[in-house]
């Protein structure tokens, strides 16, 4: 038995649709199942919890050989590092309890050098938190994912502009969630590896704003520019929106580190497993996002 966590994220449904077409025995924990369509609800086991929620943790991992842990965000946290450990300690509890063997994470690159660095540093004490049950673990390593520009496609419809916090020349990588998901379903299926392992899923390629807006402008066929934004004033902007303090400040030291470096992978590992482009994935979802 497999488990699944946030079945209905951009990561989580990805990986779920791989793993029902491998033929894996697959169970999800879902605050919502209504979320998931019919023809998922009828092709795996269901427990109606949240992953903070021991019990139902507990009950998901009960039986269960492999869970695949994506870290849901709460952009109203009081406190990230709170956040992250608070959802991660029923995990640990139910890897003992329950007899978990493995554990594909979504994490970040940065191991090892990621200080003060917001949300990138809070996802890598989730990491120690697992390994430490020593359970066998494969964290996967992600910089930004290209998922991220579909938050701005009123903007970019609007007013042919994206905003961001890095310089416009600062190159860095990213990846597609898909194929996050894919590589994260290869290991689930496989029951043969084991210890604890971080894979990194850089991407291709580095591009700096500039590179993107490039790239968009070919692809959707308008001119695209990058504008920088003061980071104070995206703080007043994020809190203006909901988002605690914490959270916002925790966005801002995430893009210094992003900005310092912390995503850099020299030298870069194969591109086989995480291959999509940045223009591929324009073509393939922002276009279509673009025109809807």
């Amino acid at each position: 038995m497999i488990v699944v966590t946030t079945p209905t994220g951009s990561i989580g449904h990805q990986v779920l649709a791989h793993l029902i077409e491998g033929g894996a025995p697959v169970r999800v924990i879902a605050r919502d199942p209504s979320k998931l369509s019919a023809d998922i609800r009828e092709r795996v086991d269901i427990v109606k919890g949240s992953t903070q929620d021991t019990a139902a943790v507990a009950e998901a991992c009960a039986g269960a050989d492999s869970v695949l842990w994506v870290l849901p965000p709460d952009p109203r946290a009081e406190s990230v590092h709170g956040h992250v450990i608070g959802f991660t300690r029923p995990l640990c509890d139910a890897i003992a309890s329950e007899g978990v063997r493995r554990v594909v994470g979504v994490s970040s690159l940065g191991r090892g050098r990621a200080r003060n660095a917001g949300q990138i540093s809070a996802v890598l004490a989730m990491d120690h938190l697992i390994e430490s049950t020593g359970v066998h673990y494969r964290s996967l390593g992600m910089p930004g994912f290209m998922e991220n520009m579909l938050r701005q496609v009123g903007p970019l419809r609007d007013q042919g502009v994206f905003f961001g916090l890095l310089p416009g020349d600062r190159r860095t990588p990213a990846c597609a969630t898909r194929d996050i998901a894919a590589t994260a379903a290869a290991l689930l299926l496989d029951d043969t590896w084991t210890g604890q392992q971080d894979i990194p899923l850089p991407g291709p390629e580095d591009l700096s704003p500039d590179d993107m807006a490039g790239i968009m402008s070919e692809v959707l066929g308008r001119p695209i520019t990058y504008r920088r934004v003061d980071p104070e004033t995206q703080r007043a902007a994020l809190i203006g929106h909901g988002v605690s303090p914490a959270w916002a400040q925790g966005l801002l030291d995430m893009a210094a580190a992003a900005e310092a470096g912390v995503y850099d992978t020299v030298p870069r590992p194969s591109s086989a497993a995480s291959p999509t482009t940045f223009r591929q994935w324009c073509q393939d979802v922002l276009r279509p996002a673009f025109a809807a």
